[in-house]
């Protein structure tokens, strides 16, 4: 079961830090924190693939390869959601990682706007086995998610920040509450 730590009214829509599960949430969309050949093995990719089934994999693999920064859209399998973003960050040491990191999001958002999508769950791309640091890796989500809220109109009007761990979503949290 979820829990729901915050909620958060930025421009035309809503970011909320969740506790739980992100392979159950109820949205439109959920972001897969994907590497750039799509294969989905292991952490977040790995709990996807196995909830949702193979379908989501042979799909994946007939949209590889997708450069950092980039964002691919599948079907759900038998999730609850409509939709699998699959967002490729950066790994921590290749260089300019905010800035990719700041893509990665920006592109899975692009890809739920083109999809006109309302809601969307996204957990803390590049933070796990890629390396990236989680407080300034969740700083920098928050800040690009909040930046989409915040600008032109568009159909995504909710964000729910998901990790399974309680670490994470402090940082998430933490991070909400700073000014961006």
């Amino acid at each position: 079961m979820a829990t729901v730590l915050a909620t958060v009214a930025i421009g035309r829509g809503e970011i909320s830090v969740v506790v739980g599960d992100i392979t159950q949430e109820r949205v439109d969309a959920i972001v897969n924190p994907a590497n750039g050949s799509l294969v989905h093995g292991g952490g977040v990719a790995g709990a996807i693939v196995r909830r949702g089934g193979g379908g989501i994999q042979a799909e994946s693999s007939a949209l590889a390869p997708v450069p950092v920064g980039g964002a691919v859209a599948t079907g759900a399998g038998r999730l609850p959601c409509r939709f699998v973003i699959h967002a490729v960050g950066p790994v921590w040491g290749e260089g300019d990682e905010e800035a990719k990191l700041r893509r990665a999001v920006g592109s899975a958002l692009a890809r739920a706007e083109e999809m006109r999508l309302a809601s969307v769950a996204m957990p803390a791309i590049s933070t796990g086995i890629f390396g990236y640091p989680k407080g300034p890796g969740c700083r920098v989500i928050v800040a690009a998610v909040a930046r989409h809220l915040d600008g032109p109109v568009g159909s995504v009007t909710l964000v729910r920040l998901v990790s399974i761990d309680e670490e994470t979503a402090s940082h998430f949290l933490a991070a909400l509450r700073r000014p961006c």
